[in-house]
């Protein structure tokens, strides 16, 4: 095995493995920018909980107002490529059933003939927006990690549904890498983050070999770090906490720092950045 394949998933849900939808956000450049079909689709009544994901009431561009479940689909591009082919498994992550929902993708992947899959996903993490976003990229597929220069994690904690789908995915042959943003904590809940999508779709294209999509992400991310500049030029706390983080950051970047001591500050940073793992709205990468 040299790669994931000519048919690799890129999977994006909702939820715990999205800080900032940076995760979501990509997949739907990606949906954008040539025509997919769905090939797949769950029940929602089977996984979703209505109560935490509600369904919503939109208005069509006929005019017609109907409500819009909570879901979870794979989609495929409608024109074959000679190239690698991006396929797309986004909704919200289940509330329940997870081995089940599990079990019905791979069923659909093995089917499909799936060579390959990658998750996104992004966290909130202790680290400054004035940085190009670190991507942490890692598997658990020996060769894979060998052929494309991969990360092999030691966490042990909770996980969301990415990790579960990897899994599942590993243990019927289907090769697997997981890309996670780290999106900076002090804005990360309260507005989405184009800079972190744009990272992870640049890191992806590097995995897969073949051009991918970015649509307006470059010009989005320079407008929301602009945004962030001016709300901490106004307070001086925040103007330090961030001078703080960039000290960090640059340490490690720097041509000083040992590899030993660069993987020891960033496994710290994976354990321990932003509010830790468990709470809503990300996963941790290294699963």
């Amino acid at each position: 095995m040299e790669g994931l394949g000519r048919r690799v998933i890129v999977a994006a849900f909702d939820g715990w493995n999205d800080a900032s939808e940076a995760a979501t956000s990509a997949a739907s450049v990606l949906k954008d920018s040539v025509p997919y079909e769905p090939v797949f689709a769950v029940d929602p009544e089977l996984y979703f909980d209505y109560q935490y994901t509600r369904p919503q009431q939109v208005t069509e561009p006929d005019g017609r107002r109907i409500l819009r479940w909570p879901d979870a689909t794979l989609h495929r591009p409608v024109r074959r490529s000679r190239g690698t082919q991006l396929w797309l498994m986004t909704g919200v992550e289940p509330a329940r059933a997870w081995q089940a929902f599990v079990g019905e993708f791979v069923d659909v992947m093995l089917r499909e003939d799936v060579t390959g899959f990658v998750a996104l996903g992004s966290m909130m993490s202790d680290v400054p927006h004035t940085r190009p976003i670190s991507v942490f990229a890692g598997s658990e597929n020996e060769q894979l990690r060998d052929s494309l220069g991969l990360e092999r994690s030691t966490y042990e904690g909770p996980v969301g549904i990415l990790s579960a789908l990897a899994d599942a995915a590993e243990a019927v042959g289907i090769p697997t890498v997981g890309l996670w943003a780290s999106v900076p904590h002090y804005v990360g809940g309260h507005t989405p983050s184009p800079k972190a999508s744009l990272a992870l779709l640049n890191r992806l294209e590097e995995l897969v070999g073949t051009p991918v999509a970015r649509g307006d992400l470059a010009a989005e991310a320079d407008a929301w770090e602009a945004s962030i500049d001016a709300a901490a030029a106004d307070d001086e706390e925040m103007t330090a906490y961030i001078q703080q983080l960039e000290a960090t950051r640059d340490t490690w970047d720097s041509p000083e720092a040992s590899g030993e001591s660069i993987a020891r500050e960033f496994e710290r940073y994976l354990r321990h950045g932003g509010d830790g793992p468990g709470k809503p709205g990300r996963d941790d990468p290294r699963r």
